[in-house]
């Protein structure tokens, strides 16, 4: 879950001491206990400035330790905006994991347990960390879930960026996985520790961080969650954990971090464009269920592991990933730097138009809440055609500048600084000019071929 959803999610705010603890899960059940829903803060929105300020610290510690920085421009971005897309649709719906919960909640719970005692806020911590796990677990062995994970393993870098490489429609399953606790937890104390599961997960995306001494033995640390990135043979299937590691070395999951990790997934896509990075799983299991012969196989293909195949187990044969030699080298845009720091320009433009968005949802009509979100959606897809050098880029980017100018003046985006609307014309006639030109020769090119 990305947002907890509340009828007035600002009502509490939190401290700076709550903000750098809540990030650890140290936090205390009398500061985080809530009666009613509605009184539960928004912790992940509110976790923002904590999430770049330990970006900032990781790229300071990594240029200084290792000499140089802790990801690529182009695969930062493509993470940040998997991000994006996966917090979109809270813009006007209550996500699946809290609407079902608190269904089951009101029609049939079986006994209320306290929300003000710490029973009750120990009990769901853990029961909320278990049902992670199952899901998480799931997620990999179930060819049709991880459809939907694949996107948070598609990075070939491993930094704090790649824990907002989230899936737009991950959390249409997870809560499955969370529901028996609606039959006796109520969704106050629930929504607390969705949040900050999710949050503990953010800071274990490091290298930086090293070995944790006899914390490993008891919590997710940064160097078992390197393993479950991997896509190393011994890496496979391995560190389900949230935040306890002790439910793997339980149910036989675990593996410590020996040789070199190699990230992403098993076989690369190569790509920075969102939607291909979010649903091309998805359209290879579509393409197989019409290829593979028999209802059986049709079923295994949705609901057995990602690697199956007719006569193979469950979860495939290890002989079938491709293994590391160590001479792997991560995709990279072949975009020249002066057009990546043109996109890295743009899509922190429109990162101010999303967080103001997310800001004044209730200020802002449908109609224009609508004509934002198709903005984003447009910007983030035209910055991976331009990264990918996709032959239509330019004539998006024409097409991107023109919508946004279009908007801007009838009242739809409007700059975080009023002053600078001038500016932002400017910049953006400036840039239809450039693209324009661009794009004319391109379709010139085309037409003489």
């Amino acid at each position: 879950m990305t947002e907890t959803e509340m009828k007035n999610p600002e009502v509490q705010h939190v401290s700076f001491s709550q903000g750098i603890r809540m990030l650890f899960y140290m936090i205390q059940p009398n500061e985080t206990s809530f009666q009613n829903l509605e009184e539960v803060p928004n912790y992940v929105k509110q976790a923002t400035p904590f999430f770049i300020s330990l970006m900032l610290l990781e790229l300071l510690v990594s240029w200084f330790r290792k000499g140089k920085l802790p990801g690529r421009l182009d695969d930062i971005l493509t993470s940040i905006s998997a991000g994006v897309l996966s917090r979109l649709p809270h813009l006007f719906f209550r996500s699946m994991e809290m609407t079902s919960y608190i269904y089951i909640w009101e029609n049939y719970r079986l006994f209320s347990l306290p929300w003000d005692s710490s029973w009750t806020w120990y009990l769901t911590f853990l029961g909320v960390d278990f049902g992670y796990y199952w899901f998480h677990r799931m997620a990999h062995e179930v060819n049709i879930m991880w459809a939907g994970h694949q996107t948070h393993h598609s990075s070939e870098d491993y930094n704090l960026s790649t824990a907002l490489r989230q899936s737009v429609f991950q959390n249409y399953t997870s809560w499955i996985f969370y529901s028996p606790l609606a039959l006796c937890i109520p969704p106050s104390v629930y929504a607390v520790h969705l949040q900050f599961n999710l949050l503990y997960q953010f800071w274990i995306h490091t290298e930086v961080i090293n070995n944790l001494g006899p914390l490993e033995l008891i919590l997710n640390t940064p160097s078992h969650h390197r393993v479950h990135h991997g896509r190393n043979r011994y890496c496979i299937d391995k560190n389900y954990a949230g935040t306890l590691i002790i439910w793997d070395r339980l149910f036989g999951t675990f593996e410590a971090e020996n040789e070199q990790v190699a990230y992403g997934l098993t076989h690369p896509i190569n790509t920075f464009e969102p939607f291909k990075v979010q649903f091309h799983h998805l359209r290879y299991i579509w393409t197989t269920f019409w290829t593979t012969p028999g209802f059986f196989h049709k079923f295994s293909v949705l609901f057995k592991g990602p690697g199956w195949a007719p006569g193979k187990p469950r979860l495939g044969l290890s002989e079938d990933i491709p293994e590391i030699t160590g001479k792997e080298v991560p995709f990279s845009s072949p975009a020249s730097q002066l057009l990546k720091i043109y996109t890295g320009v743009q899509f922190a433009l429109m990162l101010a138009f999303y967080e103001e968005t997310f800001a004044n949802t209730a200020a802002l009509s449908q109609v224009t809440l609508l004509l934002r979100v198709f903005f984003i959606i447009l910007t983030l897809t035209t910055i991976g055609f331009l990264l990918d050098q996709r032959p239509k880029g330019a004539i998006m980017e024409t097409l991107r500048c023109f919508v946004f100018l279009t908007l801007h003046r009838c009242g739809h985006l409007k700059p975080f600084v009023p002053s600078l609307s001038f500016l932002f014309e400017i910049f953006f006639s400036i840039c239809i000019a450039f693209w324009g030109v661009r794009s004319m020769k391109q379709l010139a090119s085309y037409l003489q071929k």
